[in-house]
């Protein structure tokens, strides 16, 4: 990969570089499909609507394990499905068959990467009643997470990204980001322990080149009430970025000092703002 190339990829990476990846155990065991029919637990709230957690780029659905369990502590029914990071419509195509398999209302939420699979996948799905944006991107249709990270500067995930290769279906080879292990404390999760980011450095998950590079062909938050954590301490997307997206999209946003990694650091603002979210959802307000 060129220098030019390279560079912009990882900037744009850290955009898409997404939901540091899980430390404090699973936040979903059991295929999501399996998840969606079981029946609800005896704590869980019947009029409540299910909360769908999508993690981005560099991760997998363990960086939800706190949020998860405040949620499932109040109650609420939880989705964590793996996504693929192979394309931004395949991964879109994906989490949509993950929503059809749920029963009523849904809080849909993304972080990171995670947050423009959410806009194309809830585009006409009309059991989705607000999306809650984490330190993500929100694209307009045409907008790429690539394009949207390099519209503002203070990213500096471009230095601290490698490129590797992996087998296309079809034959030929992709391409596809990692953070790399000695800079992935630092430029992901500055706000987490050590020891915590180094097993999410261990068990991170990369993104093909091609998913950061697709642009959006749906933007459902022009059209589904929205809600966005701008993380001021982010070295991935720059936070000028998701206040603007945030404000374009006219979501409620708070701000928390935190990093990127801003679920696994901070679960309880998290939490906090996908729970007003359940409140509008559940109140019509």
């Amino acid at each position: 990969m060129n220098t030019a190339i390279s560079r912009r990829t990882v900037t744009a990476s850290l955009l898409a570089g997404a939901a540091v990846l899980g430390t404090a155990g699973v936040a979903s065991a059991v295929p999501a499909t399996a998840a969606a029919d079981a029946p609800r637990g005896p704590h869980e709230r019947p009029d409540a609507p299910t909360v769908v957690l999508i993690h981005g780029a560099f991760a997998d659905a363990s960086s939800w394990s706190g949020v998860v369990g405040r949620l499932q502590r109040l109650g609420h029914r939880v989705l964590a499905p793996a996504l693929p990071l192979r394309g931004l419509a395949s991964d879109a195509a994906y989490i949509r068959s993950v929503l059809d398999s749920v029963s009523g209302p849904i809080v849909l939420v993304g972080h990171s990467y995670g947050g423009a699979v959410i806009s194309q996948a809830a585009a006409g799905a009309a059991r989705v009643k607000a999306l809650v944006y984490i330190a993500a991107f929100v694209p307009e249709v045409g907008e790429s997470a690539l394009q949207l990270t390099g519209a503002f500067p203070g990213s500096t995930l471009g230095q601290a990204t490698a490129s590797q290769h992996y087998p296309l279906p079809g034959g030929g080879q992709g391409e596809e980001l990692v953070i790399r292990q000695d800079a992935f404390h630092q430029q992901f999760a500055a706000g987490v322990p050590v020891r915590t980011a180094q097993v999410m450095a261990a068990a991170q998950r990369p993104i093909s080149l091609a998913a950061l590079q697709e642009p959006a062909t749906a933007a459902a938050w022009k059209t589904i009430p929205s809600w966005y954590l701008v993380a001021t301490e982010d070295r991935n997307i720059p936070p000028a970025a998701e206040q603007w997206m945030a404000k374009r999209a006219r979501a409620r946003t708070v701000t928390v000092r935190a990093p990127h990694a801003v679920s696994v650091s901070d679960p309880g603002p998290v939490t906090d703002l996908i729970l007003n979210a359940v409140r509008s959802v559940r109140t019509g307000r």
